[in-house]
């Protein structure tokens, strides 16, 4: 397996930086992350699911990034759509750490599911499925939906008010330049400060009322 620049020894390294954010993280689940992130670069830049300048700087700015998530997930939450999921951002690093989350990475777009296929059979990520088709079209109710590069907040809200349950929640990654808006009728908004990552942005959690 190639390494990025966190070297031959990043499993060690990535082990206490994911557990720095607040993440429960094994000595596996961290090889795993790695094993993604090397996927990543090798597949995902070439298909352009993930920006080429941001080739050497995976870890950082998108798999530890995805994982600030993970803790915000309830345990009695269980179900969780990451929509959009593109290269499996934040889906992917999301169901390694917790394997307990049963995660549908909801993709429109063919290559890029053909990529998420890729990368749950190289993983092995049993509590994974590639749901290929868009948001709209999806007859199923989840616990939680992730979103981290959908579109603007009030967007992403109505395409997944149709698949939450009454008592769902949707964790939206803002960007580094995101004001909170007014919250939408019906719903509630909060804005969560996470770790300071390269992206910088916070997470927001809506709900109904």
């Amino acid at each position: 397996m190639k390494h990025g620049p966190w070297g031959p020894e990043g499993s060690a390294a990535l082990l206490d930086r994911v557990r720095s954010l607040g993440v429960s993280c094994s000595p596996g689940q961290a090889q795993s992350l790695l094993a993604f992130e090397s996927l990543l670069r090798e597949r995902a830049v070439s298909l352009g699911l993930v920006a080429r300048s941001d080739a050497g700087r995976l870890l950082e700015r998108h798999v530890l990034d995805s994982l600030r998530a993970a803790p915000v997930i309830r345990s009695v939450e269980r179900d969780v759509a990451d929509i959009g999921s593109g290269a499996g951002l934040p889906g992917i690093p999301v169901a390694i750490v917790r394997p307990d989350l049963r995660v549908s990475l909801v993709e429109a777009r063919r290559r890029a599911a053909a990529f998420l296929e890729l990368a749950v059979e190289r993983l092995s990520l049993e509590n994974v499925e590639v749901v290929a088709g868009r948001v709209e079209q999806l007859d199923r109710e989840f616990d939680v939906c992730l979103a981290r590069a959908f579109g603007p907040l009030d967007r992403t809200w109505r395409a997944v008010a149709g698949i939450l349950r009454p008592s769902g929640r949707l964790v939206y990654f803002g960007g580094r330049r995101f004001r909170p808006p007014r919250s939408p009728e019906g719903a509630v908004v909060r804005v969560l400060e996470t770790a300071v990552l390269e992206s910088g942005g916070p997470l927001v959690i809506m709900s109904r009322q």
